[in-house]
């Protein structure tokens, strides 16, 4: 797989994997069969993990560790990590959750991820969320004193907003903004993107599948097993999905003409977007898997990517991406 550079020093391959439905949130999980998936990672080539502390409340990032350690040297060396803290989760099984950015916090945080993960240095450190209630500054402060010290190579921040953006990277600077973003969620064109772009910061996309929907494959809230979160989101109550599959009527035909499937014509728009954007689709099928790192292989002509660019004018996705307690800190 061709990489990218998310920084003059920070190489990875152009399509990542995010690691979080290895632990909760899409349905059941089994720790075996997530690292049969992880051991794919090489051969396929994707060299970019993106997990954090949230996830499974710890969980993911031992998995994580795990994989890694029984891999040898060379190969273990390849892989580029991602993790982030910043959000406070409930210690029962609860989705209540504080936004917390304090930088002994962070630093707390920092050492722990570092020991669940068996690194010696965390190669893109994320805030998570940001919060009103401590400065960007000050957090900005704690993670270069982070990188300082050795502890992590590159620091990222996650859903903020342009100003925000600005203001972090005064003072250290940014290798990374991670955000939602996919063709039914567009929000950050107006404003975060031409950013991200002027400060030559990378941007890396979550959920550039739509969760899922952008593949075609979810036309039934009925496909949604209890304990996935999707089963009671906005946009996949029964009447956003038959809306929403408008969306779907106009990638299809782009599918057919380039032989692959919506998903694959989904990603291969994003990294149409920018040269220095990499989209970390998750799964839980290495069949998925090895779908999302072809796309990396698919061109898009320009007319068809001024037609998806196009898309939204003509199709309004009906839904809100997440349910109140999960906007915490958006574009903060």
């Amino acid at each position: 797989m061709n990489t990218r550079n998310l920084s003059q020093t920070l190489s990875v391959s152009s399509v990542g994997y995010g690691a979080m439905g290895l632990s909760e949130f899409y349905g059941q999980t089994d720790d075996q069969t997530a690292l049969k998936l992880l051991h794919k990672l090489v051969d396929l080539d994707i060299t970019f993990i993106d997990t954090a502390n949230l996830y499974g409340r710890g969980h993911n990032e031992r998995l994580i560790g795990h994989f890694l350690a029984g891999l040898d040297k060379t190969t273990r060396e390849q892989f580029k990590i991602a993790t982030k803290c910043g959000i406070d989760r409930s210690p029962d099984e609860s989705y209540a959750r504080t936004i917390n950015n304090r930088p002994d916090y962070i630093t707390r945080c920092c050492n722990e991820s570092l020991k669940r993960l068996g690194v010696e240095r965390i190669d893109l450190f994320y805030l998570h969320r940001v919060s009103q209630a401590t400065p960007i500054e000050e957090s900005m402060e704690c993670l270069s004193r982070l990188v300082k010290e050795g502890k992590i190579n590159h620091i990222g921040l996650c859903e903020v907003s342009a100003a925000t953006l600005h203001r972090a990277h005064a003072v250290h600077p940014l290798t990374a903004l991670q955000t939602e973003y996919s063709l039914w969620t567009r929000d950050i064109e107006q404003e975060i993107l031409p950013a991200v772009k002027e400060l030559g910061i990378a941007l890396v996309p979550y959920s550039p599948l739509g969760r899922g929907f952008l593949t075609g494959k979810y036309r039934s809230n009925n496909d949604f097993a209890e304990g996935d979160f999707r089963k009671n989101n906005e946009r996949f109550i029964q009447s956003s999905l038959d809306h929403n599959a408008k969306l779907l009527d106009v990638i299809a035909p782009l599918a057919e003409k380039y032989g692959c499937t919506t998903g694959q014509i989904a990603l291969a728009w994003l990294l149409a977007q920018y040269e220095k954007l990499v989209p970390i689709p998750g799964t839980k099928h290495i069949s998925y898997l090895t779908e999302n790192a072809q796309a990396a292989n698919i061109v898009l002509e320009e007319t068809d990517i001024i037609l998806l660019n196009n898309i939204h004018l003509h199709v309004e996705i009906k839904g809100g991406r997440y349910s109140e307690e999960g906007m915490k800190g958006v574009n903060a």
